[in-house]
């Protein structure tokens, strides 16, 4: 499979399993009814792509996120009623890029006949990740790359749209408001990163998972884990890990809400035991948000939190 086949594989060839059943609006989706007459149900992943079609949908959308706080996407497998929140849904928007690995057949399934859509299938593969630990696949983590994540949120916009086009002009003038707030964040980002000595911009956690933010932020990134926590880390991994952070003396390392802490507390442990001190520099949110009604339960707080707490810990 070719590269650009991968990026596309449920774009296209999902699209091509809806053709094949009933008349559709064009391309991967339900056949062609009207829905502006009642609210629009959505169901998504994880909760980022969840909170930004809320932002674009406004009350239009009514939406179901299937993964909460804490929750690991790799990981990640339906329940039974994740599958009937699934069927009765208008519309299911997903991350793609095999981040929801368990779920792929059931997207292939439920594309027949509803619209299906990665978010990530817009963009540039020039732009995606390729580490070389995912042999040949793109790392999925997209929403750590504010701009990339812009391109996620047109993609929703769009599709939003073609499902319910005679709200399209509510869901344009929702994402221009949402886009501006994105580029805001990405200053913001950007300002705050650099604060952080030069040195120190190092940014340490339990799985590859800020790949995207240490390239357009301008941090080294290790983790523990690979791009997947799919695979497990061994004592080797733990010991290289902390010969790097004891020789550069990071000054702290980073657990995630959605990857159990025992992970980098070995780490911490094992870099004791080289006579260096590295400290626990707080909780990011990598594959999942904060809880519902707090900052951190939406994707804006989410990024803020984030960037406060690796500026703080590492200033």
């Amino acid at each position: 499979m070719t590269r650009k086949d991968f990026l596309f594989l449920s774009a296209t060839a999902l699209g091509g399993l809806a053709l094949g059943g009933c008349p559709t609006t064009g391309g991967n989706g339900p056949a062609t009814t009207d829905l502006s007459g009642r609210t629009i149900k959505v169901a998504a992943t994880i909760g980022m792509i969840g909170d930004t079609v809320k932002n674009i949908g406004g009350d239009r959308v009514e939406v179901t996120s299937l993964m909460g706080p804490g929750v690991d996407p790799h990981l990640y497998k339906a329940t039974a009623g994740d599958v009937g929140t699934l069927q009765q849904a208008d519309a299911i928007f997903y991350g793609g890029l095999e981040l929801e690995g368990r779920m792929t057949d059931l997207f292939v399934k439920m594309a027949r006949d509803k619209l299906t859509v990665p978010v990530a299938s817009s963009i540039d593969e020039n732009l995606l990740r390729e580490p070389k630990e995912f042999q040949g696949k793109y790392d999925p983590h997209i929403w750590f790359d504010v701009t990339l994540w812009k391109k996620a949120t047109e993609v929703i916009r769009d599709e939003l749209a073609k499902l319910d086009p005679k709200s399209a002009e509510l869901y344009k003038k929702n994402a221009v408001i949402y886009l501006a707030k994105l580029d805001e964040l990405h200053a913001y980002t950007k300002k705050q990163i650099g604060k952080i000595p030069p040195p120190q911009r190092v940014l340490i956690t339990a799985h590859d998972a800020f790949g995207y933010f240490g390239k357009q932020y301008g941090m080294e990134v290790r983790g523990l884990q690979g791009t997947s926590t799919a695979t497990e880390a061994g004592a080797g991994d733990v010991q290289r890990l902390a010969a790097f952070i004891a020789e550069r003396k990071i000054r702290a390392i980073f657990v995630e809400s959605s990857v159990p802490k025992a992970t980098i507390e070995a780490v911490q442990k094992a870099v004791r035991s080289r006579g260096f001190d590295v400290v626990i520099g707080g909780q990011l949110y990598s594959d999942a948000m904060g809880p519902d009604g707090t900052d951190e339960g939406t994707y804006l707080g989410m990024v803020r939190h984030n960037v406060d707490t690796i500026v703080k810990a590492l200033s």
